[in-house]
């Protein structure tokens, strides 16, 4: 994997740059659609191609219980096994594992869990998962972490952290084993709460270790946002310039364009997708939330300044009929067009910076969030 930063907005810490993969090249910013089990749902891969999304994002954790690493192997590997014609990373499932406290035992020596599928029992080390994401062959690779509950206290947070590290730590030394540098690239993660020099010790160790790029992880968890902001910033700031930086499961628009002004290049989150499927879509005139009697006649598109498949084809009136019959049609116009926005969001955003304008970019288009109620 390569990565350069081409330009860097000349008055904040804005940066656009490329990322060289074997499957591809990806533009940063960057958002990733998240396809969890080896699938956007509701959306096939030719319609995210169109849609401009460049990296799909898959959770190891998922594709090990179902339907096996060893499966996807024998397809070629994730981008094979789900015909998708990009760039694929794959999470090492440590955020899925922290969501399941009830059925997970976590150890120096790696998590035991129990499936959430059939309740079998299941045991991950930082190295196990190397091998498993080997299998699946996703371009960029995960360590294994540990995401702590917000809030936490410090002298948990820091034996979190010193945990997260020394897994970090053996899943490279495991990566190098297995010799999967020249088809992957595997990225650290920054852990530490809301402590600074947890967040700071976090960084500068894993810089120590050596990775491709550098996960900010365990945010979006519940803490304000100025704590979350203060810390992407005490990581960006700490993290090379040479390498890429991505904010994991970080998903409102406002707080992308933020934590891009605080020097980060990827993101992902389930929440274009998720909302999609609920009927909730995000638009250039605020949130729209289609199944809502008011646009039970209303014959206008969804986003008139939008130029996807569904906003040319199809009124607000059709799409609250599709969802209220419960038609497999809803989910699948909703979640393209909350996949364009993003994806249309992200390149505005990359023009901005490489014309040295992110700031009065950034200004505009928060104040028309504003207006409009797409904030929280």
């Amino acid at each position: 994997m390569e990565f350069e930063v081409l330009h860097r907005d000349r008055e904040g810490g804005a940066r656009a740059g490329i990322l060289k993969t074997p499957h591809g090249e990806v533009h940063t910013p960057v958002f990733m659609t998240v396809g969890t089990q080896g699938t956007v749902k509701a959306v096939p891969p030719r319609q995210l191609k169109e849609a401009g999304v460049e990296v799909v994002l898959s959770n190891m954790y998922h594709l090990y219980l179902r339907p096996g690493a060893d499966m996807v192997a024998r397809a070629g590997g994730l981008a094979s096994f789900m015909s998708w014609h990009g760039v694929t990373l794959t999470d090492s499932g440590g955020y899925q594992i922290f969501s399941m406290s009830d059925l997970r035992k976590i150890t120096p020596e790696g998590v035991t869990f129990r499936s959430h599928l059939d309740g079998s029992e299941h045991f991950l080390s930082p190295e196990k998962v190397m091998e498993i994401q080997g299998k699946i062959g996703a371009d960029i690779i995960m360590v294994l972490d540990e995401c702590t509950d917000y809030p936490i206290s410090f002298d948990l947070a820091r034996k979190s952290t010193d945990l997260t590290l020394e897994w970090a730590a053996r899943s490279r030394s495991e990566f190098d084993r297995l010799g999967l540098g020249p088809k992957q690239a595997i990225f650290g993660i920054v852990q530490g709460s809301t402590y600074e020099t947890l967040r700071k010790r976090c960084a500068e160790d894993l810089i120590r270790i050596g990775f491709d790029g550098y996960a900010i992880g365990g945010l979006s968890v519940g803490e304000p946002k100025s704590a979350m902001f203060e810390m992407v910033s005490v990581a960006t700031d700490i993290l090379p310039e040479d390498s890429p930086r991505y904010l994991m499961g970080v998903g409102f628009p406002e707080d992308i364009v933020e934590c891009v002004g605080r020097g980060v290049d990827m993101f992902d989150c389930v929440m274009p997708t998720r909302n999609a499927r609920n009927g909730s879509m995000f638009t250039s005139r605020g949130k729209v939330v289609v199944k809502n009697a008011m646009y039970a006649e209303d014959l206008s598109p969804l986003d008139p300044e939008c130029d996807c498949y569904t906003c040319r084809n199809f009124t607000r009136a059709y799409l609250r009929h599709l969802f209220n019959a419960g038609e497999l049609l809803a989910p699948s116009l909703a979640t393209l067009h909350n996949v364009t926005f993003y994806q249309k969001m992200i390149k505005e955003m990359r023009t901005a910076i490489m014309e040295d304008r992110f700031l009065d970019w950034r200004d505009s288009f928060l104040a028309r969030l504003q207006q409009t109620g797409h904030k929280e």
